[in-house]
C-alpha cells in the first residue's frame, strides 16, 4: 500500500471509532486523560459551556509516557487539571481519579471514587480521543456497575488534521487498527458490548493489518 492507500484505509476506521452523540448536558464531564492535551483542552470548555455540573479526570501514567517519551510530572489526570484551571475551571468542581492506566480502571476507580463522594450521578459524557469514542463506549456500557446513561464525545479534529508531534500517525494509526480488533474479539470476553463493524471497515483493518500496522493487535 503507498501512503494515499494507507489514508484512505485509515480515515475508514477513524470515521466508524465516531459515535457521532449529540451533546446533551449531563451530570458530569468524565475525562479519559492521555498525553493528548487537546482531550483536556475540549473537556474544561465542554465543562465551562456547562455540560456538566463535575469534571471528573481519569488517568495515572499509561504506557505512552514510555512510548512516546512524555516530560510530564505527575499522573495524566493532574496534568488536565492543571489545563482545566487554567481555562478557567473552579479547582472545587475538579475530581481526580489518578491510579488507573487502562480503560477498565478507568471504570473502576472513578466508580469508586464517585461512590466515596457521594454523588447521586446519572449521566455521564464521557471524553476521549476521536479514535477511541466507540471502543470507550462500547467497554463502559458493559463495564460499569450500575445504569448510567453514557454520552461519549472527542474533540473534533479531522483525521488529517490530528498527527503531531505528541501524536505521529504510524503509532496512532496502530493503535486505531488493534481497537478494530478489540471491538469484534473484546465482547466474546464480556469487556465489551456487541457493536456491528460494517464490511468495508473490516477490510480497511485487514488492508492495514497486511502493510504492517499490527503493532497493537492483541494475540
Amino acid at each position: 500500500m503507498n501512503e494515499s492507500d494507507i489514508d484512505s484505509a485509515a480515515k475508514l476506521v477513524w470515521e466508524y471509532h465516531h459515535m457521532k452523540h449529540e451533546l446533551k448536558q449531563c451530570d458530569a464531564i468524565l475525562v479519559l486523560c492521555s498525553i493528548d492535551e487537546r482531550v483536556g483542552e475540549y473537556a474544561a470548555d465542554l465543562f465551562l459551556k456547562g455540560f456538566g455540573k463535575w469534571l471528573i479526570l481519569s488517568g495515572g501514567i499509561g504506557h505512552a509516557h514510555d512510548l512516546l517519551k512524555v516530560g510530564w510530572e505527575g499522573s495524566e489526570a493532574e496534568h488536565f487539571a492543571g489545563i482545566a484551571v487554567e481555562k478557567g475551571v473552579p479547582s472545587e468542581r475538579i475530581l481526580i481519579e489518578n491510579k488507573s492506566t487502562n480503560t477498565g480502571e478507568n471504570i473502576r476507580f472513578t466508580y469508586q471514587l464517585i461512590k466515596e463522594k457521594g454523588l447521586p450521578l446519572q449521566s455521564l459524557l464521557l471524553v476521549q480521543k476521536p479514535y477511541m469514542e466507540r471502543r470507550t463506549y462500547a467497554t463502559f456500557m458493559k463495564q460499569w456497575p450500575e445504569n448510567m446513561q453514557i454520552l461519549v464525545t472527542s474533540p473534533p479534529v479531522l483525521y488529517d488534521e490530528y498527527f503531531n508531534e505528541a501524536n505521529p500517525k504510524d503509532v496512532i494509526v496502530n493503535i486505531m487498527v488493534g481497537d478494530m480488533q478489540r471491538i469484534r474479539e473484546y465482547p466474546k470476553l464480556e469487556f465489551q458490548i456487541e457493536q456491528e463493524i460494517p464490511e468495508n471497515v473490516w477490510q480497511a483493518y485487514e488492508r492495514l493489518v497486511a502493510a504492517g500496522y499490527d503493532k497493537h493487535l492483541i494475540a
